[in-house]
């Protein structure tokens, strides 16, 4: 049978066996007019006062948005919100707009203008998070004696509001919320503490998770500490239409958030795969390699041990940032890695993915990675082959691994599950 594997911006069509399982989203209805949908929801929000409420007396706003990473769709999101603010007295000169980029780099010009369109560009004061400028942020709290520092345009304005999109997140549980704020506007010794070592091998920060999981009650607390003020969070469909839009207390809209996500983007398994096709998800989250870890954690989560995984992404950017390529370059096994990098006086940016990699690796018998932007030698780097056809390599490995064949299409915008895994 034929199947499309997000890849890029135009998905790969391949056959599978007949016999293979297919991990789709269910099929989700989209709203027909999401202006008019959001509209309602500012003005009925959950647990939480209107927005026009919140935004009555106020001097200043901060609407923190996500970077190009993650496809939100802030053209359709961010005109109501601001109209909502200026028709409360808020001043356009009064009002910014900060990218969360978290210890990504910034986005500016031609990705800006894809971002929020050029009438926001040109016309709102836009700032891009730097969390390594010390100008930047200031303390606001401590979490097990490391520093929560967070951008003090958020922390100075009078009216605070987070935007962005839920979907499984392989830390988080589910991105959106509070994770706006940690670690999208924290400083980098504030990630440190959030991407360290222990926090990304700790069992409970993984994918479909929030009770328990430390990096979602700790991003809670922190945005208890720096205040939320109002939330506007989206669900999309696979076509990328929006299916959900959420709005009100950033810890209950949320949550109604991730129960959509949950009952259309988790399904179960019986057991664990022999062979887990799977894919980065497409443009723009399989821009670089670092982002591939996502759908790589996915995969091993329903693989058996020494099972063998087949990935299909563009990574247009290459492997991603310095950091990451040093340590992908670097010619270290898991063993090694983990020896390094357990001791916190090692750490670096960009680790955390890292570790993600070479866990697969490490549980993993095989590794193919097919994509058009990334070599034959720095997959041999990390100990992974590079497919040159994808086709090929798929029957191969559908042909010399027997057993179970498990596909994803959709890579990590959905999560499938080994029946009694915790969820929730």
């Amino acid at each position: 049978m034929k199947v499309e594997l997000l890849c890029g911006r135009k998905p790969l069509t391949v056959n599978v066996p007949d016999s293979a399982i297919v991990l789709d989203m269910v099929e989700m209805d989209t709203i027909r007019d999401p202006e008019n949908e959001l509209e309602k929801v500012l003005a009925n929000p959950i647990e939480s006062p209107p927005l026009r409420e919140l935004a009555r007396g106020k001097r200043s706003a901060c609407i923190v948005i996500s970077d190009i990473t993650r496809p939100v769709p802030n053209r359709i999101i961010l005109p109501p919100i601001l109209s909502a603010l200026e028709k409360e007295g808020i001043k356009r000169e009064k009002i910014t707009i900060l990218i969360a980029t978290g210890m990504h780099r910034p986005n500016l010009g031609r990705e800006l203008e894809l971002i929020v369109g050029k009438e926001i560009m040109t016309g709102y004061s836009i700032v891009n998070h730097y969390c390594r400028d010390a100008s930047c942020y200031r303390k606001v709290t401590d979490i097990e004696g490391a520093p929560i520092e967070i951008n003090t345009n958020y922390l100075d304005a009078d009216l605070k509001i987070l935007t962005g999109l839920i979907e499984p997140h392989f830390y988080a549980g589910y991105s959106g919320g509070a994770k706006s704020i940690l670690p999208g506007i924290s400083s980098f010794e504030t990630m440190k503490f959030m991407h360290s070592f222990k926090m990304i091998a700790h069992p409970l920060v993984t994918n479909c998770v929030l009770d328990g999981n430390p990096f979602h009650e700790y991003g809670l607390r922190v945005a208890e500490a720096a205040g939320a003020d109002f939330l506007v969070n989206v669900v999309i469909s696979k076509e990328r239409r929006i299916a959900g839009i959420f709005a009100g207390h950033y810890k209950m809209a949320h949550r109604a958030g991730c129960e959509l996500v949950k009952r259309h983007s988790v399904t179960g398994v019986e057991g664990p795969a022999d062979l887990v096709i799977t894919s980065g998800g497409g443009y723009p989250l399989d821009a670089t390699f670092y982002q591939i870890s996502k759908a790589l954690i996915c995969a091993r989560n329903i693989l058996k041990k020494g099972g063998a995984i087949l990935v299909a992404c563009e990574c247009s950017e290459g492997l991603g940032s310095p950091e990451f390529c040093g340590i992908m370059r670097s010619n270290c096994t898991p063993d090694d890695f983990s020896r390094r990098h357990c001791d916190p006086s090692n750490f670096i940016i960009d680790q955390w993915c890292a570790q993600n990699i070479y866990q697969v690796l490490d549980y993993a018998g095989s590794v193919h990675v097919y994509s058009p932007g990334l070599s034959r030698a720095d997959m041999e780097n990390i100990g992974a082959h590079k497919a040159e056809d994808l086709q090929d390599t798929l029957d191969e490995l559908v042909s010399s691994v027997p057993g179970t064949t498990v596909v994803v299409p959709a890579g990590p915008y959905v999560v499938g599950m080994v029946r009694g895994q915790r969820e929730g």
